[in-house]
C-alpha cells in the first residue's frame, strides 16, 4: 500500500478560493467531514474576482440571494452588492466553516497530471513569491478557479495609441488612488463593466462618455430589494432568505425563457422602461437598441437606474460609434467626431479561460478540454476524479456552486460505498455530434473561446442544460450509478483484493 504524505496528499484538491471554491469547501466540511481537503490559491487572499477587480462602482450584476450561498444568508441591506460587502461575505463564510487554514496562498497550478496506477491526481503548482514548485496529489481535484484569465483581461490595439498624452487604462487591473476629479473620461465598451464604471465616474469626472460599437440591453432593478426587506420583518432571517431565494429563482427562469419566446415583447418592455427613464432628447434607437434579441448576451442589470440617471443630468453620455484612431487628446470616430479624453478606460471585456490554465494530462499523456465531451455540466468524459463548477449564462453565476457540490459530495460517498477509488464518466464508441458547451449566446468572450471549452453532445447526460432547476434535479436527486459513470480501482488494487477473496474462500 502507497504511503501519502499527509501535509502534501489529500482525499480533495480544490483549485481557487472564489465564491466557488469557499462554497465548495463549506459543502466538503458539512458533507463530507470525514475527507482531507486543501484549496490552492494563485492569489495572496480568497475572494477571486471580489479580491481582483478594485474599479470604481465594483458590484454583482446579480441579486446576492441568488449569487450567496444556499446555506449562508445574504444579511446586507442591499441585494445588488458592492464589492468589497461580496468580499467580507466569502471571508466570513471561509472563518464560520474553519477553511482559511487549509488555503495555500500564492500558488498558482500548472499542470495536473492523473494517474490510472495510483488513482491520484499529481498536481503541481508554483508559489508565486518564491518561485518554487510544489506538488501535490489527491484522490480528487475539484476545479473552482473561475472562468476567465486573472493575469490579462481582453484589450484590443487601437490604432494610434502610442500619440495620447494621457492615461490607458484596463478596469482588471485598476491603479490604486487614480485621482480622476475633474477629468474628461472616455469608457470604451457597453458591458457590465462600463455601465458600471460610467455613472460612478461621472460623479467626480468633468465628463464621462461612453463609447460603444452596439448598445447592450439594460434593466433598472432596485439596489434594496423590497420583497426581501419585507419578508425579513416577519420571518427569521434564513427563512426569509430561502424564500427571496426561491422567488428571484423563479423570476430569472421566466424572464429568462420569456425572452428568448417572445423577444420582441421583452425587447419593447426594456426600450419602454429605458424611454421613462431618459429624456425625449436622447436617440433610444440608436444608443439603447441592441441588434440582437434580450438575453442572447447577458443584461446589464442597472441598479436603481443609475446609469439612465447619469445620462438625464448630463454627467454621462453614450456615444455609438467606431474607433478609427487615438490621438494626442482623445478619441478619433469613423463617423469623423473627436471626443477629447484625459483617461481613456478600455473596459473591453475578459480572456475566458478553462480550469484556470492548467496543463491537464492522464497517465503522462496531454489532453485538452476541448477534446472531451461535458457529464452532466460537472465531470467530463474519459477523464476520472475531476470535476468543476462552471455556471450560468442566464442567471446568477455561483447557482451551479451549491448544486456541483452537492453532487462531488454524493459522489464521494457513492465510490465510499462501493469500495471504489475511480469514477469515470465513460464516452465508449459514439457517433453524437460534437456541438458548443453554450449556444445561443454570441457574447465575446464566448465567441473568443469556444475552442478551449469542452464539447456538449445531443443528449443526456452530455449536455449541458442551461437550466438550474432541471439541473438541480440531475445533480442532487437522480442517481450518480447511473450507467455511465464507471466506478472501478487501480489494477493493482483490484488484483490485491480479488487475491484477498479468493484466500478467504480457500480458508474456509
Amino acid at each position: 500500500m502507497a504511503l501519502h504524505d499527509a501535509a502534501t496528499d489529500f482525499d480533495v484538491l480544490i483549485v481557487g478560493a472564489g465564491l466557488s471554491g469557499i462554497g465548495a469547501a463549506a459543502h466538503l466540511t458539512m458533507q463530507c467531514p470525514d475527507k482531507s481537503f486543501a484549496i490552492l490559491e494563485q492569489r495572496a487572499d480568497m475572494g477571486g474576482t471580489w479580491d481582483l477587480f478594485r474599479y470604481p462602482g465594483i458590484r454583482s450584476d446579480s441579486d446576492m440571494h441568488t449569487l450567496g450561498y444556499r446555506f449562508k444568508p445574504w444579511l446586507h441591506e442591499k441585494t445588488i452588492a458592492d464589492g468589497p460587502s461580496i468580499w467580507d461575505y466569502v471571508h466570513e463564510t471561509s472563518a464560520e466553516y474553519e477553511i482559511t487554514p487549509k488555503i495555500k496562498f500564492r500558488h498558482r497550478v500548472l499542470s495536473a497530471d492523473w494517474s490510472s496506477a495510483t488513482a491520484r491526481w499529481t498536481v503541481t503548482a508554483r508559489h508565486e513569491d518564491s518561485g518554487e514548485t510544489h506538488v501535490y496529489t489527491a484522490n480528487f481535484v475539484f476545479m473552482c478557479a473561475g472562468y476567465y484569465d486573472y493575469d490579462k483581461g481582453y484589450r484590443p490595439e487601437f490604432a494610434g495609441e502610442a500619440d495620447f498624452k494621457g492615461q490607458i487604462l484596463h478596469p482588471q487591473h485598476w491603479p490604486k488612488d487614480l485621482d480622476y476629479t475633474g477629468k474628461k473620461v472616455v469608457v470604451i465598451g457597453s458591458g457590465a463593466t462600463a455601465v458600471t464604471i460610467v455613472p460612478v465616474m461621472a460623479r467626480q469626472a468633468a465628463k464621462v462618455t461612453m463609447l460603444q460599437r452596439t448598445p447592450t440591453w439594460m434593466v433598472s432593478m432596485p439596489a434594496i430589494d423590497p420583497f426581501s426587506k419585507f419578508v425579513r420583518k416577519f420571518l427569521p432571517e434564513k427563512t426569509a432568505y430561502a424564500i427571496t431565494r426561491f422567488k428571484n429563482i423563479w423570476w430569472q427562469r421566466i424572464v429568462y425563457k420569456r425572452a428568448r419566446s417572445k423577444p420582441d415583447k421583452v425587447a419593447e418592455t426594456l426600450l419602454d422602461m429605458a424611454r421613462k427613464e431618459l429624456p425625449a432628447s436622447i436617440d433610444i434607437g440608436t444608443h439603447f437598441t441592441p441588434p440582437y434579441g434580450p438575453w442572447e448576451q447577458r443584461m446589464c442589470l442597472i441598479p436603481d437606474s443609475d446609469m439612465f440617471k447619469a445620462v438625464s443630468d448630463g454627467s454621462a453620455e453614450v456615444v455609438t460609434d467606431h474607433i478609427d484612431h487615438f490621438t494626442a487628446t482623445g478619441i478619433k470616430l469613423k463617423s469623423g467626431a473627436h471626443l477629447d479624453a484625459d483617461i481613456i478606460v478600455t473596459a473591453t471585456g475578459l480572456n475566458l479561460v478553462t480550469l484556470g490554465k492548467t496543463a491537464l494530462s492522464i497517465d503522462g499523456k496531454p489532453t485538452k478540454l476541448s477534446d472531451h465531451f461535458n457529464y452532466k455540466g460537472v465531470m467530463f468524459s474519459d477523464m476520472p476524479n475531476l470535476a468543476s463548477v462552471f455556471g450560468y449564462i442566464n442567471a446568477s453565476w455561483t447557482l451551479k456552486t451549491d448544486i456541483v457540490a452537492d453532487y462531488v459530495c454524493r459522489l464521494l460517498k457513492t465510490m465510499d460505498a462501493k469500495g471504489a477509488t475511480i469514477a469515470n464518466p465513460k464516452l465508449g464508441e459514439t457517433d453524437m455530434p460534437r456541438l458548443p458547451f453554450v449556444s445561443d449566446f454570441s457574447s465575446g468572450y464566448f465567441a473568443r473561446s469556444f475552442d478551449a471549452l469542452p464539447v456538449n453532445g445531443d443528449r443526456h447526460p452530455w449536455r449541458v442544460l442551461q437550466d438550474y432547476m432541471a439541473e438541480k434535479k440531475i445533480l442532487t436527486k437522480d442517481a450518480i450509478d447511473d450507467g455511465t459513470l464507471v466506478f472501478s480501482n487501480p489494477p493493482v488494487a483490484a488484483k490485491a483484493a480479488n487475491d484477498g477473496v479468493a484466500e478467504l474462500a480457500a480458508a474456509e
